[in-house]
């Protein structure tokens, strides 16, 4: 196994067979360090394992995703189209060759012309990190709706705090909620420095990554596009009150469903039962009319489907409660 110095042996965690044998710290499919937390039995597995730097504070923490499509959503496997539905597998093979190549003869290289590579050992991209690289650096703190939610890239995690780290934690979380403060900071993850934003999840700390400047496309070069539009102070006043009438104070996200993927697991369920597959019923399609008659039918409908509130005649007597006797 690759000897690593003291200070970073925690960061990089004990080790397996693919760090031994490659000298690369072990990501997993989140691009994460690979590290098991000691102290929770019954939690997930932890991603990563470092430190919150913010000037000279730092808290050591551990990550965890808060993705969990990978338990939810159906997966369906590449099957050979013949009786004997085979599976199809992929494996790496040596152009040259023409054999599958094992993981321990593979290297990495950037190809710099056609079919000319140079190769990029392990321990040369390992003398390019710093202690920096194996923390979550905050630059600055910002006020959370200066963000423009188009780059948030749609990957977040929990942070927890490691031994020794739970009174800068909470005192960390405690300061950005009364002041309203998201972090931006820099962590290199995948051999790659991710721009990430930190901020307070009720009592946790946690990060999502977020697209650099340079990786979006900005709205202007599209409403180059749009055509100058007039709209009327009736058609205006029409279509607020149509968003007034469906607008919530909570928006209760854990309301919507996949409907596809529980579809598609219903019919893996029947398929695997042998029961009959029916399809789900279809509404009926909507009629093309003008978009003020279907601003008006929407809010039309949208009276119908609430409910009734319960009223009182003016003037009349609700009846008494009757006393409990005993």
């Amino acid at each position: 196994m690759k000897k690593v110095p003291s200070g970073r042996r925690e960061l990089l965690g004990t080790g397996d067979a693919s760090s031994a044998s490659n000298g690369f710290p072990c990501f997993d499919q989140d691009g994460f360090h690979d590290a098991v937390p000691p102290r929770f039995s019954t939690m997930p597995r932890a991603s990563w394992k470092g430190f919150i730097r913010l000037s000279l504070v730092s808290v050591p923490v551990e990550g965890y995703t808060a993705s969990a499509s990978g338990e939810t959503q159906i997966s369906l496997n590449q099957l050979h189209n013949d009786e004997c539905h085979g599976r199809i597998r992929y494996k790496k093979v040596c152009e040259v060759h023409g054999e599958e190549v094992p993981a321990s003869d593979i290297v990495m290289g950037y190809q710099f012309d056609k079919d000319q590579y140079v190769v990029i050992d392990p321990d040369e991209i390992e003398k390019l990190r710093s202690e920096r690289d194996y923390s979550i650096n905050v630059d600055r703190f910002v006020e959370p709706e200066t963000i423009d939610p188009m780059y948030f890239a749609g990957r977040s995690y929990y942070l927890l705090p490691t031994k020794g780290g739970d009174k800068p934690y909470a005192l960390l979380n405690r300061a950005m909620r009364e002041e309203n403060a998201y972090g931006l900071a820099q962590v290199v993850i995948s051999n790659r420095e991710q721009l990430v934003v930190l901020r307070p999840i009720g009592k946790l700390l946690g990060i999502s990554m977020l697209q650099y400047a340079a990786n979006v496309r900005g709205p202007e070069q599209f409403e180059e596009l749009l055509s100058e539009t007039d709209v009327s102070k009736q058609e205006l006043q029409l279509a607020k009150t149509l968003i007034l009438a469906t607008k919530v104070d909570d928006p209760e996200i854990e309301e919507f469903h996949d409907l596809y993927n529980e579809r598609l697991k219903a019919l893996v369920e029947s398929k695997v039962e042998g029961r009959e597959i029916t399809s789900p019923k279809e509404s009926a399609p909507l009629p093309t009319i003008n978009y003020m008659d279907a601003i008006r039918a929407s809010l039309q409908r949208r009276a119908k489907s609430a409910p009734k509130k319960a009223t009182t005649k003016k003037g009349a007597r609700t009846p008494a409660k009757k006393r409990k006797t005993g």
